[in-house]
């Protein structure tokens, strides 16, 4: 990751830049007025919005995963919808969750890499970024970010609650959630210290560093977001659930899949990092189980919209290996690549009495259509330029009424990658003058037989999008050329 010291004249400079270049950002008259929607004979539903951290396509039951036990999961999608054609808003973290707040494509975003600012915490987003947040709870949501944000150091414009979270409980930083046995977790602007978690000196055999370890992080978010649901069952809530499952603790000295039990794993005969990549994954099954449990047992089950996705594709970090469970599924690449597999995610919907059982959709869609989506069911407006479409018509099952992309777009700075995704067709290049690479992902999925001599028209065309795919970014500039990884 990029390391950066970010003042206060550089945020001036940027709300500077930002207003003259991306007027998406500037919070317009209006913004949130009241408008027809798809709820609006009924209530405002409750939006549950639980996020894994480096899931692959492929590390659910319900989407092929024959190794790793995801009974609950699995469950949601067979009482929901599956979508298969779902995009994250990058191949890593802190762009991906910007997208899905702001319902910007990463050429448009603030955020577009994993910039970090000195001595803790990301690039922030600036105080006039219009966030999902900020709109729900303009609508009259109570609005909460449990887990993982990245969006914001400490003390900063960025944190959760001056960009609309009434709560938060978490981690602020990004590289601070790579630890599962952290000292410290942030509630709201204040750090509250984890008893018996505590690294320690090196160990004098020199092999990385003694840690105590008491109070494993995931659990705590887990048990806090049921807490949250029970605080607000009587009023509408909004709650983001970025769970740090299952990404790798990336410290030196503590790489590994931190988890307290390799169970249900610990006697097979797999590599430790594999046990507990499985581990995290059904553990954190158990406790989104447990959440759907409680909106039963409230009386919120029918009111409710839970979604389940992934910020990016699998990694290959702390000893995990994303071939020895095929998590990127039949897709090609990994996380940090804009090949399928860094991009393409699982996506699951349920709305009991609203979202038909069983049900599969192949609507191609992104993180930056979340914004859209939520604040239709809210019913209020969203800012106008975003990059985002509602999916509220596919969710409600009436797909003869969704609006359609026509043309979705990523870029990756460090990989001097872009990617295009035009109907069946996908494009990827390294550098802004690099040659297009073509894909027919109709016939070939996992992105085996470049075609772009095969279709120079559809190659002519998605290049004139490229010209106006993305604005100038002074933290993320685009190289002209770039070697493919």
């Amino acid at each position: 990751m990029k390391t950066l010291s970010y003042t206060r004249r550089d945020f001036l400079k940027t709300m500077g830049f930002t207003a003259a270049s991306a007027g998406a950002f500037s919070l317009l008259p209006g913004c949130v007025s009241a408008s027809r929607t798809a709820t609006a004979k009924g209530k405002q539903p409750n939006i549950i919005f639980i996020l894994a951290d480096d899931l692959g396509y492929g590390d659910l039951g319900c989407y092929g995963q024959k190794r790793i036990k995801t009974p609950n999961i699995d469950r949601m999608a067979a009482e929901g919808m599956r979508f298969t054609q779902h995009y994250a808003g990058s191949t890593v973290c802190a762009p991906s969750r910007c997208v899905l707040m702001t319902g910007l494509h990463t050429g448009h975003c603030l955020v577009r890499g994993n910039q970090e600012v000195k001595p803790m915490g990301q690039l922030p987003l600036l105080p006039e970024t219009v966030t999902v947040a900020k709109l729900l709870k303009k609508a009259g949501y109570s609005t909460a970010l449990i887990g993982k944000w990245g969006l914001g150091a400490p003390d900063s414009v960025g944190i959760p609650n001056k960009q609309g979270f009434d709560y938060f409980y978490g981690y602020l930083c990004q590289r601070h959630a790579h630890n599962y046995y952290p000292e410290f977790l942030f509630r709201n602007e204040e750090r509250v210290p984890l008893k018996g978690n505590k690294v320690a000196e090196p160990r004098p055999d020199g092999a990385g560093v003694a840690v105590r370890r008491a109070q494993y992080s995931h659990d705590l978010l887990a048990k806090d977001g049921l807490a949250f649901v029970e605080r607000n069952k009587d009023k509408p809530f909004f709650l983001y659930l970025a769970y740090t499952i299952p990404h790798a603790n990336n410290e030196a000295g503590q790489k590994g899949m931190e988890v307290p039990s390799l169970e249900p794993y610990a006697n097979k005969s797999w590599p430790e990092p594999q046990k507990g990549h499985a581990a995290m994954i059904t553990r954190m099954d158990g406790d989104i189980g447990r959440l759907l449990a409680k909106l039963k047992d409230l009386g919120l089950d029918d009111d409710t919209l839970v979604m389940f996705t992934s910020d990016n594709g699998p990694h290959q970090e702390g000893g995990a290996d994303p071939n020895f469970f095929k998590s990127p599924g039949p897709l090609r690449g990994i996380k940090r690549d804009l090949y399928e597999g860094g991009i393409r995610v699982p996506m699951l919907a349920r709305w009991p009495g609203k979202i038909k059982p069983g049900s599969v959709s192949d609507h191609i869609s992104a993180f930056w259509d979340f914004l859209p989506t939520a604040t239709e069911l809210a019913g209020v407006r969203p800012p106008e330029n975003i990059d985002g479409i509602s999916m509220v018509s596919t969710l409600l099952g009436q797909p003869e009424k969704q609006k359609k992309h026509k043309f979705l777009y990523w870029e990756f700075n460090p990989r001097g990658t872009q990617a295009v995704r035009m109907g069946n067709f996908k494009a990827v290049r390294y550098g802004t003058k690099g040659k297009l690479e073509l894909y027919n992902l109709k016939t070939d999925l996992g992105e085996k037989h470049n075609v772009a001599g095969q279709h120079p028209e559809i190659v002519a065309k998605i290049a004139r999008y490229l010209k106006t795919a993305r604005t100038s970014s002074k933290h993320f500039p685009m190289p002209e050329t770039a070697k493919q990884r």
